[in-house]
């Protein structure tokens, strides 16, 4: 004889039936929502290192000659004000001053006008490119004097730098220009951070002489007791001074 069903046993069979179909339809839901989804390809993002070839190779078309585009046409490209198109000029560039620099001479005008800009790309692109001018063709480079000088507040930091770099390259190139750019270079001097203040200290007081070596010195030592000393004692080396004891 069938044994009776209890109160218990009747309560978890409705329970069970009650939860069945709502479990399916959530599971049919989540394969329709899955079967529905498109597939997410992931976009390719060429590497720098893949990147940089491609304008290693259109760099040397430009120098054969061979290219669709000349030196001149790069500089435009670089002004722009196009940010892909101007990243790319300035990448194309790059190769050349690395492989070529004098080619580059004929676009100074253009470099000029972006390393004091906010576009950062194209600035650093100046700032690798100027100072080199500055030793090849000190003479073109210097026309711009009174634009370069007045974007180096407004610059970024590369911009600055290269600033900097090419207004000391000018002053090794000819005592003539040292009149027309302490100003600007102690001012440098006078604002860089420690870290910066190392490297300016070394590229522009050897590129100065007389009295305005001697006050760009004075400026770079007035800032050692107000740097963190591991700072200073990198710049007193060089200077070859000895770092006055600090007292706090």
């Amino acid at each position: 004889m069938a044994a009776k069903k209890t109160g218990a046993d009747k309560t978890a069979k409705k329970k069970t039936a009650k939860k069945t179909p709502a479990a399916k339809r959530k599971k049919a839901g989540a394969q329709a929502s899955e079967d529905k989804a498109p597939s997410a390809t992931p976009k390719k993002t060429p590497s720098p290192k893949k990147a940089q070839g491609a304008s290693a190779g259109v760099a040397a078309e430009v120098l054969a000659g061979e290219g669709d585009k000349t030196v001149t046409d790069l500089g435009d490209e670089l002004t722009s004000g196009k940010k892909s198109v101007a990243a790319q000029a300035a990448r194309v560039l790059d190769e050349i001053v690395d492989a070529k620099p004098e080619a580059v001479v004929p676009i100074i005008d253009r470099y000029a006008a972006v390393i004091g800009g906010s576009a950062r790309r194209p600035a650093q692109s100046a700032a690798k490119a100027l100072p080199q001018m500055a030793r090849i063709a000190p003479a073109r480079v210097a026309r711009h004097l009174p634009k370069l000088k007045e974007g180096y507040d407004g610059a970024t930091p590369p911009g600055k730098d290269g600033l900097v770099r090419t207004f000391a390259g000018l002053c090794t190139a000819s005592v003539a220009y040292q009149k027309r750019l302490e100003d600007v270079l102690n001012k440098a001097l006078s604002e860089a951070d420690a870290k910066t203040l190392i490297q300016w200290s070394q590229v522009v007081l050897p590129a100065l002489k007389g009295e305005p070596h001697a006050r760009a010195r004075a400026t770079v030592e007035g800032r050692l007791g107000r740097i963190p000393k591991v700072h200073a004692q990198k710049i007193a080396d060089f200077l070859g001074i000895k770092l006055r004891l600090r007292y706090r």
